[in-house]
């Protein structure tokens, strides 16, 4: 029995729990004085979260640390003079889509959605670079010379003069960790609370990026770490297995949540079809209630005891249930009995806490419900009360590579049988692709496990060949779901040197792409998207493939608008209009959609009034003009539509007292309108 505490809440513990809900990585383990390991805000990390320049403190903690990781952070955190337009003729029905491809340096994306999806995407996978000495690293600011490293590692003095020996990995660790840090950080803040991470890897930085994910997202966050069969020992892995090498066939997907909210979903199990029968579903529930024996129903049934009989299954002149195997191999008499009797064969297993005091007869079965679900009990002949689970929970369409009804067994953390999948996933999407492809089974079954993202935001911020996107749309198409897709993906050139990097290329110069990863990435999903419409499709899936295309570039508005400081007087009265001359209406509506914090991906609507164009953004939740020479009569016009937000131009105004009229007129119209001009 619990003893009561006695004694007042322990405030400090309390303050110390709600920093580590909103800042999971200041926290740690600390002795108390009375020799007790309890938690502990680290003050010093808690002070460069909340900084804007690099904090110094003590090093020695319980920490994953490496040098630059206080750059990492500082990077994660400072602002930045950035924006996303608009790319329509690259776009697939860019007015009705709900879902982005944002093309551009991945932090840079993280930082710009901070406000318009701060925890809203329900799910992030990522397949980040593996880090094996060849793949891409993103070079960030405060990515620092070899020199550098060695004299921050103290490996190096001052004056160049190595002191210890240097450690050859640990920069090619410490730039990979730092890219990863900033980036995690960032992802963390736009998950919902019911929302889940899932990042591949393999073993080159397993072990760092799940100590990293225990810092950014919280040890009690992690869920699962997933092993994935990639491959198997076949081919020129053979070679090298009987030379006594253990090869690699698995890859792992790193499983955490946001907080204890995910676990209150129900997650959907997923199924490995099996080809043996269990011998434990050997009891036939007859329909007057009697129990009877499987094995005594098959050899009731005469074309299967002629089957028995001429496979000679026979043991001591009757079936026996541990031969059932052999039976269904080779009788298709005896598949079809068994799938036509799955509610009536069952097997005996512990009956539930509820059905405690229940009493039946000795060799018959009854329902007992509980909870909208219903058991089936009976007694055995020593006086136990047993239930009797039914064959139907065990028979059902699986998740392998070709789905079959049958017999399963759920899944656990081992997730077999995807090498069959890598034999095919040159072809997914119908692109090659130099490298990392990722089979959409393995995505569309996490999201399905996941069961938090029917109509929410599924994000992956190192796109690659775009197959997170195809996943969504596949899903969707599957189940009648509503997910969006958010992915990022850098402009990276692609490397013709290579087998694959050649097709890719060769496939670019035929469509008439730039031959980058991003342009390849927008193709297959384009092409993904034609094909699952063309296929079997859920009656209630809402069919859209589109996606708006956004690509990040320096911000809509000139140098002067941010740094006036800068600017002589003589130059301040050459640059009247503050947006750059080379950026276009929408370009200044979607930078004032970031701004505000409002979904990039609302409806668009756009109307001419009073000679002006005018953008109404999910109907009145803002309504945008950025033309000259507006009117008062315009400004009432928007104004008794009584929109949330109403955004015009500096230069929408031919004079201050013209913008003094527009404010009173909202004052008086629409005194809720929040207004605001750039």
């Amino acid at each position: 029995m619990d003893k009561m505490k006695m004694h007042s809440p322990d405030l400090s513990q309390d303050n110390v729990a709600k920093i580590r809900a909103l800042f999971p990585d200041c926290v740690t383990e600390a002795v108390d004085d009375q020799g007790n390991i309890r938690l502990a805000v680290d003050f010093d990390q808690l002070r460069q979260t909340l900084s804007d320049h690099i904090v110094e403190g003590p090093q020695e903690r319980y920490r994953l640390d490496w040098p630059g990781k206080r750059e990492a952070l500082l990077t994660a955190n400072a602002p930045i003079a950035k924006t996303l337009r608009p790319c329509r003729e690259e776009s697939v029905d860019f007015d009705a889509t709900q879902n982005l491809f944002i093309e551009g340096d991945n932090l840079d994306a993280l930082k710009l959605l901070q406000e318009s999806y701060l925890g809203k995407v329900k799910l992030i996978y990522i397949d980040p670079p593996y880090n094996t000495g060849s793949d891409f690293i993103y070079e960030d600011d405060f990515a620092e010379d070899y020199r550098e490293y060695l004299v921050r590692s103290n490996q190096a003095g001052d004056d160049g003069k190595l002191i210890a020996n240097t450690d050859g990995n640990g920069r090619f660790h410490s730039d990979w960790l730092s890219m990863m840090y900033s980036r995690l950080k960032l992802a963390r803040n736009l998950l919902a609370s019911d929302g889940a991470i899932f990042a591949s890897i393999d073993d080159n930085e397993s072990a760092n990026l799940k100590r990293l994910l225990d810092e950014v997202f919280g040890e009690q966050n992690f869920i699962d770490t997933v092993a994935v069969e990639m491959s198997t020992t076949s081919g020129p892995k053979t070679v090298n297995a009987q030379q006594g090498q253990i090869v690699k066939n698995v890859e792992f997907v790193h499983i955490y949540r946001k907080s204890e909210k995910f676990d209150q979903l129900r997650h959907i199990p997923l199924l490995d079809g099996i080809s043996s029968f269990d011998t434990h579903y050997s009891v036939f529930m007859h329909d007057d209630g009697s129990i009877g024996s499987l094995a005594d129903e098959l050899s009731a049934d005469p074309q299967i005891l002629t089957d028995i009989e001429r496979y000679k299954l026979m043991d001591r002149g009757s079936f026996s249930i541990k031969n059932i195997d052999k039976l269904l191999a080779m009788s298709p008499a005896a598949n079809a009995f068994i799938e036509a009797h799955l509610q009536q064969i069952a097997r005996v297993d512990r009956p539930p806490v509820s059905a405690e005091g229940q009493i039946t007869q000795v060799g018959q079965w009854v329902p007992f419900e509980v909870d909208h679900r219903t058991y089936f009990l009976t007694t055995l002949s020593n006086g136990t009360l047993q239930a009797l689970m039914p064959l139907s929970l065990n028979f059902r369409m699986s998740d392998d590579y070709k789905p079959r009804f049958g017999r399963s067994v759920i899944r656990g953390d081992l997730w077999k049988g995807f090498h069959q999948d890598m034999g095919n996933v040159a072809k997914e999407g119908g692109m090659p692709f130099p490298s990392g492809k990722k089979p959409v089974r393995l995505i569309t079954q996490l999201i399905k496990w996941a069961n938090n993202s029917r109509d929410g935001v599924v994000l992956d911020f190192f796109a690659g060949s775009g197959t997170t996107a195809h996943a969504v749309l596949a899903q969707n198409a599957a189940d009648g779901g509503s997910r969006k897709f958010i992915t990022v993906q850098l402009p990276e050139q692609i490397n013709a040197s290579t087998k694959e990097g050649k097709a890719a290329a060769q496939l670019c110069r035929e469509n008439g792409l730039k031959p980058v990863l991003s342009e390849m990435s927008k193709e297959r999903i384009r092409r993904a998207g034609s094909s699952v419409i063309e296929g079997e499709c859920h009656k209630g899936w809402n069919r859209d493939v589109g996606f708006r295309v956004l690509k990040i570039d320096s911000s809509n508005m000139s140098d002067v608008y941010y740094r006036p400081d800068e600017v002589n007087q003589d130059e301040l009265f050459g640059q009247v209009d503050s947006v750059k001359p080379d950026r276009t209406v929408e370009d200044l509506l979607f930078q004032v959609l970031l701004d505000w914090g409002v979904e990039l991906t609302l409806p668009i609507n756009r109307e001419t009034l009073h000679g002006k164009t005018v953008y109404s953004v999910d109907g009145n939740a803002l309504i945008a003009c950025f033309d000259t020479g507006v009117t008062d009569e315009l400004v009432k016009e928007i104004a008794a539509r009584a929109p949330l937000r109403a955004v015009f131009r500096d230069t929408s105004f031919a004079r201050d007292a013209d913008r003094i009229n527009a404010e009173q007129l909202f004052r008086q119209l629409s005194p809720g309108t929040e207004l605001k001009a750039i």
